[in-house]
């Protein structure tokens, strides 16, 4: 196997020794599980057939779909910096689970990941206008596929989207980003649309940083439910917060027929309409909370009429003054009663839980500057080329990200329907997808062995992987 090196003896233990051989070792096990489903849902050839790919065919080393694959998969492994590309591009397991050649011929010596510097240019590639619609719709298909391939094939009747808005801090100058009060720091503030049911990410619109929450959210929001209403649902609801609800955007869903959730920030009037109900009933109040609902109409000076509302009012014990919030609804009292509309939209808790997992576990980098190309392939070129648009490429970045969102939650929600109980993404990650495990070859066949602690997830995982299969609308 070549020569061993004797790397230090431990001082704890004498009979213990670290060493490095020439073995295919790997610590990334998870990339072929990976690898798997998106050969299962058939996101990457989805993608390949649409993309446009600038580049010189003469000039190309690595396919668009091989250097998709390698982006997500080191993504959903957790590696989140681009140059992270060359300190695993020799792992065996991710150019087995990366490579479109069969056999062994992956792990041959020719064969490797490509480097940052091509990772680098996949993102510029994937940065054009068109190019980012395309990763969008790519988003909605892939989560369409995976619910329907665990539904049976059949789409869901009604599905819940939640809209909101996500900081992104950043640590720099990139175009676009900019302080925000609110967060107090430098950030983007991008759209964010989230099926709190299923865990789905669905689509993304990077913002300036300082931007208002509802800025270009009408747009956003309509573009969003006519493609859920083709992939994933037949009736798709809306739930925002209360920095969306305006005249122009509620008009707007209304006249596109799509139901929605908000709650609404208080005001001088809803503050006068809400006093006569803010009394407690006579007698001691009880040890446990309490809560009250009241259906009005509300129509404020800027709306073009009256729309249903609910006061929700709550008694909390220990409190001295009572506690209320309004919600406001296109849906009538009849279809979904208050205490209902309630439930329905603290729901929105599950949606953020699934933002805050992207942002804990893929932690997406948005760090791209506008800076020239001044070489390429080894050689200076003699003027640099035009500056990158760098906010479109974080743009990508913050897609791509999303992307492997979606195929680690495919993995994960596999997970919970073998074990009968939640996984977190984090957990999937370090329990399933950083297996450790060693890559043998022989007579033409390659053998991945994991370690034991690694394998008794795999073992319940593999059987409802096997069993996916995506099927068209």
């Amino acid at each position: 196997m070549g020569e061993t090196l004797a790397l230090f003896k431990t001082s704890f233990n004498k009979s213990l020794s670290v060493e490095t051989r020439p073995e295919r070792l790997t610590g990334e096990a998870g990339a072929v599980l990976l690898r798997e489903i998106m050969e299962r849902l058939g996101v990457i050839e989805w993608l390949d057939e649409r993309l446009h790919d600038p580049r010189n065919p003469d000039l190309i080393t690595y396919r668009l779909s091989t250097l998709l694959r390698s982006t997500l998969g080191l993504l959903g492994q957790g590696w989140r910096d681009q140059d992270d590309a060359d300190a695993l591009r020799h792992d065996a397991a991710m150019r087995l689970a990366t490579s479109e050649a069969r056999g062994t011929t992956p792990l041959d010596d020719g064969n490797h990941l490509a480097s940052q510097p091509t990772m680098s240019r996949l993102v510029a590639a994937l940065s054009t206008a068109g190019n980012r619609r395309t990763l969008r719709r790519a988003i909605m298909v892939l989560a369409g596929r995976r619910l329907r391939a665990m539904r049976g094939g059949h789409r869901q009747r009604y599905l819940t989207i939640d809209i909101d808005s996500l900081p992104i801090e950043v640590h720099g100058s990139q175009p676009g980003s900019a302080w925000n009060g609110h967060y107090h720091r430098r950030m983007y503030h991008p759209l964010v649309a989230t099926v709190a049911g299923s865990g789905d990410i669905i689509d993304a619109r990077l913002r300036a940083g300082n931007v208002h929450t509802a800025e270009g959210g009408l747009e956003f929001i309509l573009d969003v439910v006519e493609r859920a209403e083709e992939a994933l649902c037949q009736v798709a609801l809306v739930r925002i917060d209360a920095g969306f609800p305006a005249e122009d955007l509620l008009c707007g869903l209304e006249l596109g027929g799509t139901p929605y959730i908000a709650r609404m920030r208080n005001n001088k009037v809803l503050a006068r309409m809400a006093g006569p109900y803010l009394k407690r009933p006579p007698g001691r109040p009880p040890q446990e909370p309490r809560m009250w609902f009241h259906e009005m109409t509300y129509k404020a000076g800027s709306w073009s009429k009256e729309r249903r509302v609910v006061l929700v009012v709550q008694d909390k014990p220990g409190e001295l003054l009572l506690h209320y919030f309004w919600l406001i609804t296109s849906i009538d009292a009849g279809t979904v009663p208050a205490a209902e509309l309630l439930e329905r939209y603290r729901e929105r808790g599950s949606a953020e839980a699934h933002m805050g997992e992207l942002m804990d576990v893929l932690d997406p980098a948005l760090s791209s500057a506008p800076r020239g190309k001044s070489h390429y392939r080894e050689n200076r070129l003699a003027e640099h080329g035009s500056p990158i648009d760098a906010f479109a490429h974080n743009e990508t970045i913050l897609l791509l990200n999303i992307l492997a969102y979606e195929l680690v939650h495919a993995g994960r929600c596999l997970m919970e329907a073998a074990t009968g109980e939640g996984w977190s993404l984090r957990r999937f990650g370090e329990r399933v997808l950083r297996a450790a495990g060693r890559i043998t070859v022989s007579a033409r066949r390659v053998t991945m062995v994991i370690g034991e602690a690694f394998a008794r997830y795999w073992r319940r995982l593999v059987p409802r992987l096997q069993r996916l299969a995506w099927a068209d609308p």
